[in-house]
């Protein structure tokens, strides 16, 4: 069974920064990819990020250039550094793990609530 930990969330400002951190335990079979989306009071849930185990990462064209995703793969742990934030990325952060076999399956973290203050 697998199971994704979040932490780092929070209140900031805008022009801040927070780093979101998830811990991903059980067998995670490879290839895979492990990624943040995010979801804001009346909107669906949406892609912030993700990064393959080969280390390729995609950006939301929101995100490109304030948010960068990492991971240890030792650690199976998936990192969202994220700077000059701005009120419209308040919303609750999760965190994905995808895997492609042997059938495709999505796994997801509980939430972690970002809040930006104007």
């Amino acid at each position: 069974q697998v199971q994704l930990v979040e932490s780092g969330g929070g209140l900031v400002q805008a022009g801040g920064s927070l780093r979101l951190s998830c811990a991903a335990s059980g067998r995670i079979f490879r290839p895979n990819r492990m990624g943040w989306y995010r979801q804001a009071p009346g909107n669906q849930r949406e892609l912030v990020a993700f990064i393959t185990n080969g280390g390729t990462t995609t950006y939301a064209d929101s995100v490109k250039g304030r948010f960068t995703i990492s991971r240890d793969n030792v650690k199976t742990t998936v990192y969202l550094q994220m700077s000059s934030l701005k009120p419209e990325d308040t919303a609750v952060y999760y965190c994905n793990v995808h895997i492609y076999s042997p059938n495709e399956y999505d796994y997801w973290g509980q939430g972690t609530q970002v809040t930006v203050s104007s």
